[in-house]
């Protein structure tokens, strides 16, 4: 062998750091969005948050002075470059950006339709009352219960280490390495202080396990309570009959009879599984749509939630002491400022296609906003992509933990993608629309004679959907219905 020089020519897509970023905020939800955002801030003195008050104001005036002030609509969108696939057409997609101005603060403050006026005295926005925890109650009661101090470090240790649904669900040995040494408590004492705290409010707190609780609520009931002892028996033998409501079957374990144990089921059904989820303090967190989808002359259009966009800047201050800076300083804030423009136009390339692919996905699934699930139609990423003009990966990213608000509730975008099943007539039903229709028809079946999945089979092949047996329990295990032998026992 013999050294040699060889010269080879191939082609290799490099992405630009302007790139990666414009492509990453693109995948990012609204709350990821917004701490991306603070920090990049935090890094770059030429970038600033608008200000909340002015914001207020601008949108107030905005509001008043242009009829669609309330969102941008699918007609003020730029139109994204073409592309053919892969990442360099991704990249190409993004590299040629938005084309409205970086100089002045991207402000999408306007607010929804009829919360655009200005802030007046009356506009407050709602405060919750501090709700009660589970702790603060239990605490409460644990100071009238007349306990010794010993008592009292026991359970309030206990206490301390119960979940949201009010079990112990580490155990009593976890509440003995907790307690100080100096208390020494034994394992016997430290479950008597565990009963006792069974008893307070609300019934069934501080159990070990589910059948732990559910014995101790029984047990609290009057003695006199109709198959009081039989529910007892039930919970001790035979919970994961009654979880099957195999009443049969349960009769026959506890050799009792069938109406008795029904009765026995009925008062254990009748029982909290979870004492503690209803002194649970924790805040119901909503999703805020990024896209509205509203009917405007009979026609469905998509505009963005102005509320929910980052209102991001250029510091102007800052911007005005770069002509006097000199030498590395110069060089440096010159840097800045190139990156907050990149980073500005990447977030209205962002709006853009988030709105363009918003609107290409409403005007796909348009029946299913007039008429519900059963009209939706099968849509995979492809179709989407090439409405727009783009790579399906770049669509993938989109739909990704982005919510569009509709009249019929607000779903994510990868909802309304679905595969499809051939139809007699040559065409397609989307996975979604079958299942829309299994739930109708087992809604609406007697519950004495619950339609099996093969009578739900043939009933969808009389309506023209081709689809088999296992698909359909598939389906409908999707949906978490029953077999049709289980919900006859349940009805």
């Amino acid at each position: 062998m013999k050294p040699s020089l060889q010269l080879r020519l191939h082609q290799q897509l490099t992405l630009t750091p302007q790139l990666q970023l414009a492509i990453r905020l693109l995948q990012l939800s609204q709350l990821e969005l917004e701490s991306e955002l603070r920090e990049l801030a935090e890094s770059n003195p030429l970038l600033e948050f608008a200000d909340e008050a002015e914001s207020g104001d601008a949108a107030a005036t905005d509001a008043d002075d242009t009829p669609e002030a309330d969102y941008p609509s699918m007609s003020g969108a730029a139109e994204p470059a073409n592309d053919a696939s892969g990442e360099g057409d991704e990249a190409s997609e993004w590299s040629e950006g938005g084309g409205a101005s970086v100089e002045t603060p991207i402000d999408f403050s306007t607010t929804a339709s009829g919360s655009g006026a200005a802030r007046g005295d009356e506009d407050f926005e709602p405060q919750n009352a501090a709700t009660e925890t589970l702790q603060q109650h239990l605490a409460w009661q644990l100071n009238l219960a007349g306990f010794n101090p010993r008592q009292t470090a026991i359970a309030t240790v206990l206490i301390d280490a119960l979940n949201a649904d009010g079990y112990l669900a580490d155990g009593i040995e976890s509440v003995r390495a907790a307690l100080p040494e100096s208390l020494n408590a034994g394992l016997d004492e430290i479950e008597a202080v565990r009963r006792r705290l069974q008893g307070f409010d609300p019934p069934g707190v501080a159990s070990l396990d589910l059948r732990d609780c559910l014995r101790c609520q029984l047990e609290q009931l009057d003695p006199a309570t109709a198959q009081r002892e039989l529910a007892l028996a039930l919970i001790d033998e035979g919970l994961d009959l009654l979880a099957r409501n195999d009443i049969a079957k349960l009769a026959r374990k506890l050799r009792a009879d069938e109406g008795a144990v029904a009765e026995a089921a009925a008062l254990v059904r009748g029982l909290d599984p979870r004492p503690g989820a209803a002194l649970d303090s924790t805040p119901v967190e909503y999703v805020a749509p990024d896209v509205y989808a509203v009917k405007d002359a009979g026609h469905w259009q998509v505009r963005l939630n102005a509320s929910v966009q980052p209102r991001l800047g250029l510091n102007q201050h800052y911007c005005n002491l770069i002509a006097k800076a000199r030498g590395e300083d110069a060089s440096w804030m010159k840097g800045q400022l190139q990156e907050a423009r990149w980073l500005l136009k990447s977030l209205e390339s962002r709006a853009e296609t988030l709105l363009k692919v918003a609107g290409a996905i409403v005007k796909r699934q348009s029946a299913f906003l007039d008429y519900g699930p059963e009209a939706m139609h099968p849509l995979v990423l492809r179709e989407v992509a090439e409405e727009v003009g783009m790579h399906e990966s770049t669509i993938s990213r989109v739909t990704t933990r982005k919510y569009l608000h509709t009249p019929r509730g607000t779903f994510e975008l990868k909802y309304f993608f679905s595969s499809g099943v051939s139809t007699e007539d040559g065409g397609s039903a989307s996975a979604t629309a079958i299942q829309a229709m299994l739930r109708k028809l087992i809604d609406a079946e007697d519950p004495r004679k619950p339609l099996s999945d093969q009578t739900l089979t043939e009933e969808l092949q009389r309506r023209g959907i081709q689809v088999a047996r296992r698909t359909v329990a598939k389906y409908r295990e999707g949906l978490r219905i029953p077999s049709s032998s289980e919900r006859h026992r349940a009805s």
